[in-house]
């Protein structure tokens, strides 16, 4: 399946989870560390399930490899990132939440520019002045 098709399923997983996300901590008027707590379990038995044939890879992963998982994906964005997440979705809507929220690319840019070594393009430029002017109107009033 194209990458970029694959990235539009993720943004409707994303945007439709965080819906039903939301609503879970208002009807059961849950903390978000607690909301946070259950979807991560839940994604763990999933997950868990899923990439169950491939666990061997992780032994010969080596240990630089596990360190940047751990940190980047365990600590920063699914320890910190998700619960910031629910902390805002607790708080305010979606509509002034989501489009902050996800403009995790232009960070993500930002990451490959100054430490992954990669190159700014032109379109690249107006594609995230774009997205930063969106967000603007999005959340403002």
């Amino acid at each position: 399946m194209k990458p970029q098709l694959l990235a539009l399923f993720t943004a409707l997983a994303w945007g439709v989870g965080g819906y039903f996300e939301k609503k879970g901590l208002h009807l059961g008027n849950l903390s978000p560390q607690v909301g946070i707590t259950i979807r991560t379990a839940i994604a763990l038995i999933i997950l868990g399930v899923v990439s169950f044939p491939e666990w061997k890879q992780i032994p010969a992963a080596g240990t630089k490899a596990l360190l940047y998982m751990v940190i980047g994906g365990g600590v920063v964005a699914g320890s910190v990132g998700m619960l910031c997440y629910y902390l805002a979705i607790k708080g305010a809507p979606l509509g002034k939440v989501m489009p902050i929220a996800f403009t995790s690319p232009l960070f993500g840019v930002l990451m490959g520019l100054l430490m992954g070594g990669e190159t700014l393009s032109f379109k690249t430029v107006v594609g995230m002045l774009l997205t930063i002017c969106g967000i603007i109107i999005l959340t403002i009033g």
